[in-house]
């Protein structure tokens, strides 16, 4: 079997070291086969530094690379064209200077091949100077190759001065896209993020977009007809560690790390890191989550107080989804295009998207680091993961509830905007946390129940009152009948009344019956 790839992100590597290949090439083909400059957005992890050293190789003329791949009987001709390759995913990026460093740095790569102008100062003229040498030596046109172009300004969010600063020198560097037309063949930048072309990219005015479109919605990534075709025997390997059925295997791979839309009506898609780490270590696990979470998405979320139990049903249009330069306002096309929520329908009379989190990776593990980000004891300490688990399994009211209370007398969380969502918030993030069936908001005939959580034993609905008696949150389960869809469940019903303080930010008092 050829070798499972792990981070590996160049093509020629993966070629002549007999690793696993999931073959793109035609429609890398396509892309590289028309003059006009490329953006793709895609999450971290998720291919596109391997798709630009493909197609680093195909414009170098690497033939014997791509020997027995679909490219082969799409290409005829192999042309060698000069390739300016720029990879943002090396470095830091305290300063506008450390930008500009970094830009000098790749810069001079290329000027090595190509020569220096010596009269060009600045990062602009030097890029400027470097194409039209490339072309003129040549006698090619250029292929520039942008990798992680927003590294930089996804390093600062939340430093807007710093971000301006970066984002003019950004702008007069990409700005040569334009100034050089004539002599670029093709241009392809990728990133996490789209910072609208208004502030970043207006002086490209011939941006191609393909993000969102279908037909290379499985550019980056892995389909289930890639897992069947190229890593079947993995799986086999996999099931037999975990002593399941291949079958089961694939259902658990499926329900970990697929989930993923780019477009609507796109196929499945799986997260690659996820999923081949998974089948390297032989053992489920949160593997990309854990690889870099980054901390300004947290702090994104505690700062809009996001019930993130709405996170599962979020509704957005594709122009919102499109670009994060407004996540101040809303953080929701960050949390998309970061690869927290994914694309899971779409509306064409109002060509609004509905989205969720795609997997159960996601679903267990963003709870996690939010609540570990604002409750540090949960990681171990006096708040006792595992008596609360017992306690909720056994139909310990009293005993969950005490947990709750020394959890949130422990809690940093700062009460932002509304207190009772605040505390909803808190408590499906707990539950959720521990892998319990969680529900907040449910919408019923006569209202909505603030919360539900249920297990394979008992049912508990909950009602949060805020500087009000518990009782009065419990006779609003019973008066409005919230429990009553569950009546004929079989499982034991809890219905519980919660009273918070917003000065104390504790559990007041709590009734249940």
């Amino acid at each position: 079997m050829k070798k499972i790839p792990i981070g590996i992100q160049a093509f020629s590597s993966l070629i002549k070291e007999g690793f696993v290949y999931l073959d793109k090439t035609d429609m890398i083909y396509n892309i590289a086969n028309n003059k006009a400059c490329y953006f793709l957005s895609r999450p971290r992890r998720f291919g596109k530094s391997l798709t630009l050293s493909t197609l680093h190789e195909y414009f170098d003329g690497q033939k014997d690379l791509f020997k027995g791949l679909k490219i082969e009987k799409l290409e005829t001709k192999w042309e060698k064209y000069p390739v300016l390759h720029f990879d943002f995913n090396t470095g830091t990026y305290n300063t506008v200077e450390d930008v500009q460093s970094r830009i000098s740095y790749m810069l001079s790569q290329h000027e090595k091949q190509f020569g220096k102008d010596e009269a060009a100062n600045k990062n602009s003229e030097r890029f400027e100077s470097l194409v039209n040498a490339a072309a003129s030596q040549t006698g090619k046109e250029v292929v520039v190759l942008v990798d992680e172009y927003d590294k930089p300004l996804i390093n600062n969010i939340g430093n807007i001065d710093l971000q301006d600063k970066i984002r003019a020198e950004l702008k007069a560097f990409y700005g040569v896209l334009k100034t050089c037309d004539k002599q670029i063949k093709m241009a392809f930048i990728t990133g996490v993020t789209k910072f609208s072309k208004v502030s970043l990219f207006s002086d490209v005015n011939n941006l191609t977009d393909i993000s969102q479109e279908r037909q290379f919605s499985t550019l980056c990534g892995i389909t289930e007809q890639e897992i069947h075709e190229h890593l079947d025997d993995y799986v086999q390997q996999m099931a037999e560690a975990n002593g399941i059925t291949k079958d089961e295997c694939y259902k658990e791979l499926k329900r970990w790390y697929e989930g993923y839309h780019f477009s609507k009506d796109a196929v499945d898609i799986y997260n690659p890191f996820g999923l081949m780490k998974a089948l390297y270590s032989k053992e489920f696990s949160e593997y990309w989550f854990e690889s870099g979470t980054p901390t300004f998405l947290v702090k994104e979320i505690k700062k809009h107080n996001m019930n993130l139990g709405d996170l599962d049903n979020v509704r957005r249009t594709e122009q919102q989804l499109a670009k994060i330069d407004n996540f101040n306002n809303d953080p929701v096309p960050l949390l998309y295009q970061s690869g927290y929520l994914t694309i899971k329908g779409y509306d064409p009379i109002l060509k609004r998207y509905s989205l969720s989190m795609p997997n159960k990776e996601i679903g267990e593990a963003l709870p996690k680091v939010i609540l570990n980000y604002n409750f540090p004891k949960t990681d171990g300490g006096e708040f006792d993961i595992t008596n609360f688990i017992e306690d909720v399994l056994n139909g310990d009211c009293n005993g969950f509830m005490k947990r709750l209370c020394a959890l949130l007398a422990d809690s940093t969380y700062e009460i932002v905007g509304e207190a009772e969502k605040y505390f909803q918030n808190v408590f499906y993030l707990i539950f959720k946390l521990l892998g319990f069936y969680t529900e907040v908001e449910r919408r019923t005939s006569d209202g909505r129940m603030d919360a539900v959580v249920k297990t394979p034993q008992h049912i508990f609905v909950f009602e949060f009152k805020v500087d009000k008696p518990a009782k009065e949150a419990l006779d609003q389960i019973n008066s409005k009948e919230y429990a009553l869809p569950f009546t004929a469940d079989g499982r034991q019903l809890f219905k519980i009344g919660v009273s918070f303080s917003s000065k104390t930010r504790k559990i007041a008092e709590w009734v249940a019956e």
